[in-house]
């Protein structure tokens, strides 16, 4: 801020007033002793000025001429003890060159810039509230996470729904929706976020929907039945159920649990196309479509707004018209959206990034684990970190629902789909991806090799830390009674859950876990070595904790390690045609 801007008169050199406190490292603002000084008390010198600076400041100069300026910071206290500087002649070392003119503007300019500084990140601070205050939220309960965690692998619900909001929606399809899950992409980011597997599920999937506890507007709990044999797209606004049942019925379809949820409807679709200003997408013939009045030649087009909407809408362009076909476009399209949204083109220009900021908190719903804007920027951070083409795109294998004549719905392929979900639920990643650790994944291997003990010599607690109830005990009777494992105990509740079964051993007991591994089925990478435990004779013991993967006694619980063949998928990094 200038002079003038302080009331003071127009002939005070400003760069005067800002000098560096040797003490602090900091600029600070100083006055002569000659003006009014502020009642605020300013940072402390380490010596008083010198007998010559006060006989300079006594002195009529074009520096003091000055009115009063009550709101400025005042002079430095000379600290109790120091005695004053020697006068002129007597001084020991060398006096203090003047700095120059320079060097004054530099300082004062360097004051200007933290005044500037504080103002922007006041700005900053206003407009991430603002943009808070565009999102809207849904309690879930415990169907979602409470936070959202940097550190772990994670899984996204991304919900589009069919409900007609905003001007110029009315003519896509039922008016009166309740707004049903018309889109679901099941989003996982592995932990050491190398790759993601966005996983479409068919809204036409035929499903049991779970009862849903649901929080009502004035904050009681109301538990909406659940119903068999429906379409997935119900678990979603009828009979008012929220996105916490679609987020549990995602779970009693897959075995995979959603940590979050983000809904949209069709607004979102036109809003972010055109903050980006446009997405390029390509289809292998012209299209014109009546029903939702998408007109495209053959090639490349750039869609944003009502013909980015009526692209994903589009039922009659592509393949045999079906929803499945529909889900290859939207795949398609969103993949193109995420190559715009990280491109340089959008994340080099201000204004694209916060028309794309207001765009985005408008447009979503989220649970309120991740309510906060500045939980949702972590979120795409982490997000981002993933390579564009370790990013898959797939569809739940499904095959025609044998129960109709006229084929209208799918069910799960139970041939291929299981491996899918695993693949999902154990962070496997679909695409090839370079390993970080080598050395790490070699250390991690090398914990099944190495000689076993014999089954007799095996001893070991077992818990149940998430598996179904009564699993430690059929997992003990199994391992007794057919496998010869004789020393094994269980222990009930291991009171945490974890979502894979692990093993803990100590360094003397590497052969008694390797047999135990083998019988078990289980991957290298659930072993921990480090400790062990005494069991109830005293004696150490390895400890298997049963976690959420357990599947039975005597089923291995081993990883796949790559897609099934025949699945259908595509990756975000490259365009397709649509046909």
């Amino acid at each position: 801020m200038d002079a003038q801007g302080r009331g003071r008169a127009d002939n005070i050199d400003p760069a005067d007033q800002w000098v560096l406190n040797p003490d602090t490292g900091e600029y600070e603002l100083r006055l002569s002793s000659s003006g009014p000084q502020s009642s605020v008390p300013g940072p402390r010198r380490s010596a008083s000025r010198s007998a010559a600076g006060r006989a300079r400041s006594a002195a009529p100069s074009r520096d003091t001429r000055q009115s009063p300026a009550p709101d400025l910071v005042p002079g430095p206290r000379r600290r109790r003890g120091v005695p004053d500087e020697p006068p002129p002649g007597r001084r020991r070392g060398r006096t203090k060159p003047k700095k120059s003119k320079t060097k004054k503007i530099v300082l004062w300019t360097g004051g200007s810039m933290a005044f500037v500084l504080v103002a922007v990140t006041a700005a900053g601070y206003l407009y991430l509230k603002h943009l808070e205050g565009n999102v809207q939220t849904t309690d879930v309960g415990n169907a979602a996470k409470s936070s959202f965690s940097k550190d772990d692998a994670f899984n996204i619900l991304i919900i589009g729904t069919d409900k007609r909001t905003g001007a110029g929606n009315e003519g896509y399809g039922d008016k009166g929706s309740v707004g049903h899950a018309d889109t679901n992409i099941l989003l996982h980011v592995s932990k050491d976020r190398t790759n993601a597997t966005a996983l479409s599920i068919p809204r036409d999937l035929i499903v049991d929907v779970p009862d849903c506890e649901t929080k009502q507007a004035d904050g009681s709990q109301k538990v909406i039945p659940g119903t068999q044999n429906v379409r997935f797209n119900t678990s979603l606004g009828q009979g008012g159920r929220d996105a916490g049942c679609t987020m549990r019925t995602v779970k009693e379809v897959t075995g995979i649990s959603p940590d979050h949820f983000m809904m949209a409807d069709f607004n979102a679709v036109k809003t972010l196309t055109s903050a980006v200003d446009g997405v390029t997408v390509c289809v292998g013939k012209a299209i014109n479509d009546p029903d939702s009045h998408l007109k495209l030649p053959k090639g490349e087009s750039t869609l944003e707004g009502e013909q980015a909407l009526a692209f994903l809408r589009t039922r009659h362009s592509f393949g045999n018209q079906g929803d499945l076909d529909r889900i290859k476009v939207q795949q398609q399209f969103l993949g193109a959206l995420s190559r715009k949204m990280t491109s340089g083109d959008t994340l080099t220009n201000p204004k694209k990034l916060l028309n794309l900021a207001e765009a985005a908190t408008k447009a979503l719903t989220v649970d309120t684990g991740i309510g906060k804007v500045s939980t949702l920027k972590d979120v795409a951070l982490e997000l981002k970190k993933v390579p564009p083409k370790n990013i898959t795109f797939t569809t739940v294998p499904v095959i025609d629902n044998p129960a109709e004549k006229v084929h209208a719905t799918v069910v799960v392929n139970q041939t291929t789909a299981p491996q899918v979900f695993s693949m999902i639920k154990d962070d496997v990643s679909f695409t090839e991806v370079k390993q970080k650790e080598k050395k790490e994944k070699a250390a991690v291997a090398a914990r099944l090799k190495g000689s076993r003990s014999a089954a007799s010599e095996v001893r070991v607690d077992i818990y149940n830390g998430g598996a179904p109830s009564g699993a430690a005990q059929e997992t003990l009777s199994w391992l007794q009674n057919t496998e010869g494992v004789t020393k094994s105990s269980q222990l009930g509740n291991a009171g945490k859950t974890l979502s894979k079964t692990t093993l803990e051993y100590s360094p003397d007991q590497a052969d008694q876990a390797r047999k135990l591994a083998d019988l078990m089925g289980l991957p290298a990478a659930q072993m921990k070595p480090g400790k062990s435990e005494k069991n109830s004779q005293g004696l150490p013991a390895i400890v298997l904790t049963l976690g959420e993967d357990f599947k039975g006694a005597g089923e291995p619980l081993t990883t796949p390690t790559k897609a099934p063949e025949n699945i259908q998928k595509a990756t975000a990094d490259k365009q397709v045609c649509s046909t």
